[in-house]
């Protein structure tokens, strides 16, 4: 009897930072279409492990891994924003994982298996695989520190070669003092060519420290964690930060939607 073919090897996956938006960009005439677009280029998840601005708990903590809800963690927004659905299947084999990745580190982890996907999680994943049929899993964010979530993102970077897509999610700038004026405001230009130019230079010692060397970053971000995820992203990208590359840019309502690829 002829031995069964091994299966063959999953694709090395890229990782991902892109800016979230919120629930409105369901109703953008552009954004949502760029999302589906990049997904349509990117070779077919196993998984899909997921870092969003909207949630810090240290230590790290792993969401649902069963049933995944969905986290509505936005107020005043008209109804139909609440009706959303997303029932992708939980990803128990990439949480363990992940459990081992961490631990081994000395990067303590928990559970909270009634924790789903929020808003920066759902929103840009209902456009980029509206099918719903890959296993996701969220992980908090423990700390804002740019190192300690760069060697998270070190850890993890081993997943990708098991077919798990990483995504950072996040915005490029984030400081909702543009909804109040019309156009881009100048701080979040100037951040967002500074952000472009030193990821195309692969500056991670600039952007590790962006607060203090980039243009108005105190005003891009008055706090930081919606910048945050790019660093777990960068972790895992070691070593390929060359390959970096814009997917989808310009503004919406001021806010820089910057999104890169890294692999």
């Amino acid at each position: 009897m002829a031995p069964t073919p091994a299966a063959p090897a999953p694709e090395r996956m890229p990782a991902l930072y892109l800016s979230h938006g919120a629930p409105p960009l369901a109703d953008d005439p552009v954004w949502p279409q760029q999302l589906g677009a990049w997904s349509q280029d990117l070779p077919q998840p196993k998984a899909i492990l997921m870092v969003s601005a909207h949630w810090e708990e240290a230590p790290l903590a792993l969401g649902a891994t069963g049933s995944v809800p969905l986290v509505y963690d936005f107020w005043g927004f008209p109804e139909h924003y609440y009706a959303v659905r997303y029932p992708a299947p939980g990803a128990p084999k990439l949480a363990d994982s992940v459990r081992k990745m961490l631990r081994r580190a000395g990067h303590p982890v928990q559970d909270i298996p009634d924790r789903g996907l929020d808003h920066g999680a759902y929103v840009p994943l209902v456009e980029m695989y509206p099918t719903a049929d890959i296993p996701v899993l969220q992980i908090s964010m423990p700390t804002l520190d740019p190192q300690q979530l760069m060697a998270i993102g070190r850890k993890l970077a081993p997943l990708r070669d098991e077919g798990v897509l990483i995504v950072g999610s996040g915005f490029f700038t984030h400081n909702l003092a543009a909804l109040r004026h019309t156009g881009v405001p100048g701080w979040s230009s100037e951040f967002d060519d500074w952000g472009q130019r030193a990821l195309a230079a692969s500056d991670v010692d600039a952007l590790l420290d962006f607060e203090n060397k980039s243009p108005a970053g105190r005003l891009a971000h008055p706090r930081t964690e919606h910048f945050a995820p790019l660093f777990v992203t960068l972790g895992a990208s070691e070593g390929e930060l060359a390959t970096g590359r814009s997917v989808i840019d310009g503004f919406w309502m001021g806010l820089a939607k910057r999104s890169v690829q890294f692999g």
